[in-house]
């Protein structure tokens, strides 16, 4: 099966309350979409790897462009509408669409994730974090959703491009208790928390929650 890595990166990251757009935000001297297309590099499973920008994102259109990574240029309206673009736009099959603000995901995880979608049979998969992982690293929760437990979205989710159109997908939901997808970076106080947990990374140290 051909899979399709699409990393989303072209939101405006207002959250972040800097000049820099977030894709382009430095972690340890390496902008932070830098580890997630490290990931998708590495992942034996992708064949095809796309990063949407958008008009929020021109510097990051153009450090892409420099690594001779397909670009997809998307209206930036949200991530879900530019998602849905993207797909249509270059008619694709199955997708791994992917949160350009992942910087601890790892090509192990995109694998397991691919492999748990052939699996599933079902159109669309999405990759959830137990909240309370998030919690204890110290993250703040702005949503969440409700089951057996309260499960946060991780900006991972797999879709067959083919049925983008259909009101409504059948989905499975694959939860991940990994401290590495519980790393989103979306504001300073998330970069600080990254920042720790990259150190200690570093030191041979295995991620440990507050």
């Amino acid at each position: 099966m051909g899979i399709t890595a699409l990393v989303m990166a072209g939101g405006k990251g207002t959250r972040m309350k800097l000049k820099t757009e977030k894709p382009l935000v430095n972690l340890g001297n390496k902008p932070i979409i830098g580890y997630v297309l490290q990931a998708v590099k590495d992942a034996k499973k992708i064949d095809r790897i796309i990063v949407a920008v958008s008009k929020h994102t021109p510097r990051t259109k153009s450090m892409v462009k420099e690594l001779s990574v397909e670009v997809l240029e998307t209206p930036g309206e949200d991530y879900v509408s530019d998602t849905r673009y993207a797909i249509k736009k270059l008619g694709l099959g199955t997708v791994l669409v992917i949160s350009a603000d992942l910087p601890f995901v790892t090509s192990e995880i995109i694998n397991n994730v691919i492999m748990a979608y052939e699996h599933c049979g079902k159109p669309a998969l999405a990759v959830m974090v137990p909240r309370k992982i998030s919690r204890k690293l110290g993250f703040k929760i702005n949503h969440a959703f409700a089951g057996k437990n309260v499960l946060i979205p991780s900006g991972i989710n797999v879709i067959d491009g083919k049925k983008i159109d259909e009101a409504e997908l059948e989905q499975e939901i694959l939860v991940i208790e990994k401290e590495e997808l519980a790393v989103n970076v979306n504001t300073i106080h998330d970069l600080e928390i990254a920042e720790r947990l990259l150190t200690q990374m570093k030191q041979g140290r295995v991620i440990t929650c507050k």
